[in-house]
């Protein structure tokens, strides 16, 4: 089925926002802008969306969290794990570093877009190890209340995997993660308190 006029539109105004804050970060990012950039009127952008916050949110939700559905579990807590970290992966490298650090940067001086933005994405980090944690728990392979909990290990794990992109440049091959679950996120959910 082909995309309507008004998606194809929508479609180009959240990737032109996106192209933005990569290049020029969220200060100097402009509803102006985006509407150069997308070849659209400003009235357009403010129909849909109300700020600059909102229409960054949307753009987040549609092309940063798209690689973020947790995977089914299979009940071996180790393959669960790993899956949702080469998810986790997958969605950080095809992301644009400067956009990632744009926004950052953003969110501590906007409460309104990390508010937007931790519901488009944080939220489903933590849902992904929610999914992993409540199958396994279900399962009895872990405590019904395991000692980290699955907001804990998307912190975890978000930092860790952020920290090598954008900080260290280490790999962030499967060793790697293999490393991670097995000697940090495993024992966090595994130990008995």
């Amino acid at each position: 089925m082909a995309a309507s006029r008004a998606q194809l539109r929508e479609e180009a105004i959240l990737l032109a926002t996106m192209d933005l804050l990569g290049e020029v970060g969220y200060e100097r990012m402009s509803i102006d802008g985006v509407a150069e950039r997308a070849r659209a009127s400003k009235a357009t952008i403010y129909r849909r969306w109300p700020g600059k916050a909102e229409l960054i949110g949307e753009a987040v939700r549609r092309f940063a969290g798209q690689h973020l559905s947790p995977p089914d579990p299979t009940g071996d807590l180790r393959r669960d794990l790993l899956a949702v970290l080469r998810t986790l992966r997958t969605s950080l490298e095809d992301q644009d570093a400067d956009l990632i650090l744009g926004l950052l940067s953003a969110m501590r001086h906007d409460a309104h877009l990390a508010h937007i933005v931790r519901q488009h994405v944080v939220d489903h980090k933590r849902d992904a190890f929610a999914a992993v944690l409540e199958h396994a728990a279900s399962s009895g392979v872990i405590p019904a209340r395991p000692p980290a909990g699955h907001a804990l290990l998307a912190e975890i794990a978000s930092a860790v995997l952020i920290s090598r992109l954008l900080i260290t440049d280490d790999p962030l091959d499967d060793a790697f993660l293999a490393d991670l679950v097995d000697g940090v996120l495993l024992p966090a959910v595994t130990r008995h308190p």
